[in-house]
């Protein structure tokens, strides 16, 4: 029987844009994500590989596709409650992954302030050319393949509530502002919130969060594994998601009508 999200889980989502679902991943599967990463990143540091390559938008490039990882997605309760908020058999299974450690910061440096973005913007240093922009998944979906149980420890980090606030602002100005860049959104009111959680906790998000990885002041290396998921038909919407928020969340049509 598929796992479902209670109405007051799906109630938090509509309104901060985020859900944090506890072990979602069973730790064997975690365990073997983890093994596999780890090894890629010793032998990188074994064979001189291109430093540039290897950490542009994703560490471990060749595991970005196996499903060691992408069954992480797939194959475990975070398939089945992202379907609780698109609809049953909306979620595109997960075909690429982004493997996200956040290293330590150099002891005695201290940590910069930080600012939010929304993905798929192009700044030419993150794989895609200053002034391209996608609106092409609906859902970031992150799983932590370590415990990270304190602010300041690489955690991936969001700003709750700001979906709205984005979708607010496109509506003003419209979504073409995104060929200048990320933009400086004036609404954006709450503080963010670095998100604390175990091996194998999920957080499932709204595409329109403002959001970022987290200063490291830890000794650790924070794990995650991040999946962009689609709708089935996210290429139908496109660039209307900017804009039309709901469109594509079917399973919360009910919680949403006051939010469009």
């Amino acid at each position: 029987m598929k796992s479902q999200l209670t109405r007051q889980q799906k109630e938090e989502f509509v309104e901060n844009g985020f859900l944090h679902i506890p072990s979602a991943v069973p730790l064997n599967m975690v365990h073997a994500a983890l093994w596999a990463i780890n090894h890629s990143i010793g032998e990188v540091g074994k064979t001189g590989a291109d430093p540039t390559r290897y950490r542009e938008n994703s560490h471990c490039h060749e595991l970005r596709h196996v499903p060691v990882l992408t069954d992480v997605f797939n194959r475990t309760t975070v398939r089945d409650l992202t379907e609780d908020l698109l609809g049953p058999d909306n979620m595109q299974p997960v075909e690429e992954v982004q493997i996200a450690p956040r290293f330590p910061l150099a002891p005695g440096v201290e940590a910069s302030p930080i600012e939010g973005h929304l993905d798929a913007v192009g700044t030419g240093t993150n794989g895609a050319p200053t002034g391209s922009y996608l609106r092409n998944f609906t859902v970031i979906a992150v799983v932590y393949l370590v415990d990270v149980p304190a602010p300041y420890s690489g955690n991936f980090t969001v700003w709750p509530g700001s979906h709205i606030e984005s979708r607010d602002f496109f509506r003003r100005v419209g979504h073409e502002v995104l060929t200048q860049g990320d933009p400086d959104i004036e609404d954006l009111t709450g503080e963010p919130v670095m998100l604390t959680g175990r091996a194998g906790d999920a957080f499932l998000c709204h595409h329109l969060i403002q959001h970022t990885g987290g200063p490291n002041l830890s000794p650790h290396v924070r794990h995650a594994v991040i999946s962009r998921i689609k709708h089935r038909n996210v290429d139908e919407l496109d660039l209307g998601g900017f804009t039309d928020m709901w469109r594509e969340w079917e399973g919360i049509t009910d919680l949403t009508a006051a939010h469009t």
